[in-house]
């Protein structure tokens, strides 16, 4: 697919929250969208686009959308490669080892010594805040276009569930956080940070109002965002927001419905075809895979950048499915090595095999037992724990207290989530135990590594933001 651009000035004044006035789609209409036919085959008109052109044209709006899904799994949040969540959180928490003497970030991570300053936080913070623009653009845009309903409902629902997904993380990274629902840069040019508490509100109002537009969306993609994705995302935010009665109800439309299944067979969890997968990230190309698989598997000695730790992989019953499908031990003549294995294919193949799960249905499974555990519910807790673990060959436990039960759901979901967009340090974090499990594991954690320090230049161009976050004075 070929297409035509031009730039306009700076789309932003020197901060991706200080708007310039001069509004254009740079990032929409800029070299990443050249990738959006692997989510949807479109040939965009040959000629310049401009905003406008974008909005007279549903298929060129749904491509500038497109494009946005494509900026989670190349660039920011979700990608697979180092600068993602699930490399750089896994540094950051009990995961990975850091083999890479090359990258001062990697290591500043690795080592909880993370600075303002540091090379990967202020593009985590613009780049999400790139996307959340872009998504707000076009949530306005289509809103006033001459599109049917279906079709507006389709791509605002998609949008709003984006927008609430990166707010979601920006918030359990950095704490008190704007959350941007517009493009107007007299209102974004001097945002405040808000509470935890107004964020998750937000993040919530914008899933419960995609999962109406999308309710009668005939999307039958995996690659794209549907009502029951968004159902699975409502899950999630309604755990950590410790509203136990929803997250079971969400979880539970998932589980009890006939769209997904848990797959029997591990090595086939993380395949294209996969039963359980609810969101994926369709591959930049036919034939190409993970960036995860790319970025996690070695097979020389010593690891070239990451490698399992010990302490991870010691921690599974030797019996665990998933230490035997979803870690590969390498050797030398003096030492042992692992890395991840949930994703096999580091090569381009003749056809795509493999691509990087989002929101799968084993996560449903686990929240509904912790949501039914904190409601007291301890059989209900046993019963979604257990279906997890026969899944990877392990025993159904029988236990009834709520404490012992707590500790068990939370190893189950480190041995089902680890290298998957920080499932495990936001696990630590929510759950009040980071200190006492990274105290022990960590060279150097401080309690106020919980959060992210916000970007030096971001404080200094909008002093609204201030002040920074604690033991980064």
């Amino acid at each position: 697919m070929k297409i035509f651009h031009k730039y306009s000035k700076d789309l932003f004044d020197g901060s991706t929250l200080h708007f310039a006035k001069s509004i254009a789609l740079v990032m929409f209409v800029g070299g990443t969208l050249c990738s959006c036919a692997d989510f949807l085959e479109i040939d965009l008109p040959n000629n310049q686009l401009t905003t406008e052109d974008i909005f007279d044209d549903y298929t060129t709006a749904e491509a500038a959308l497109l494009n946005t899904y494509i900026q989670l799994r190349d660039v920011v949040l979700l990608t697979g490669t180092d600068t993602g969540l699930g490399i750089t959180l896994g540094l950051y928490s009990d995961e990975l080892d850091l083999y890479s003497v090359t990258s001062q970030s990697s290591q500043q991570f690795y080592i909880n010594t993370i600075l303002p300053t540091n090379s990967s936080i202020a593009p985590l913070w613009n780049g999400s805040y790139n996307v959340i623009y872009n998504l707000n653009t076009l949530i306005e845009r289509v809103g006033n276009s001459d599109f049917t309903e279906d079709q507006k409902n389709q791509l605002i629902g998609e949008s709003l569930f984006l927008r609430g997904l990166v707010h979601f993380y920006l918030v359990n990274l950095f704490g008190e956080i704007p959350y941007i629902k517009t493009t107007d840069f007299e209102e974004n040019d001097d945002v405040i940070k808000q509470s935890r508490d107004t964020v998750y509100g937000f993040v919530i109002e914008d899933l419960q109002m995609a999962e109406q537009l999308l309710l009668g969306s005939t999307l039958a993609n995996k690659n794209r965002i549907g009502n029951k994705a968004v159902g699975a995302l409502l899950a999630r935010v309604y755990l950590y927001d410790n509203q136990y009665d929803l997250a079971a109800q969400n979880a539970s439309k998932l589980i009890d419905g006939s769209t997904y299944s848990l797959e029997n067979n591990l090595n086939a969890v993380f395949l294209s075809g996969s039963l359980e997968t609810i969101w994926q990230f369709a591959t930049n190309l036919p034939g190409s895979n993970t960036l995860e698989a790319r970025s996690l598997i070695f097979t020389s000695t010593p690891p070239p950048n990451y490698a399992l730790t010990n302490d991870l992989v010691a921690s599974f019953d030797p019996q665990d499915g998933r230490r035997l499908a979803w870690i590969k031990t390498v050797v030398d003549s003096v030492s042992i090595y692992y890395h991840s294995f949930k994703y096999k294919e580091n090569q381009n193949t003749g056809a795509t095999l493999e691509n990087s799960v989002i929101l799968r249905l084993s996560e449903q499974y686990l929240i509904r037992a912790e949501a039914r555990l904190r409601l007291g519910h301890v059989q209900g807790a046993l019963s979604d724990l257990n279906v997890i673990r026969e899944r990877a060959g392990l025993t159904p436990v029988s236990m009834t207290d709520p404490a012992d039960l707590e500790g068990l759901i939370l190893i189950e979901r480190q041995h089902e989530f680890f290298t998957e967009f920080g499932h495990r340090f936001f696990d630590l974090k929510r759950t009040g135990v980071i200190d006492e499990v990274l105290d022990m594991k960590k060279e150097g954690w401080d309690s106020t590594d919980k959060l992210f320090p916000l970007p030096d230049q971001e404080l200094l161009i909008n002093p609204n933001l201030r002040p920074q976050n604690v033991g980064y004075e």
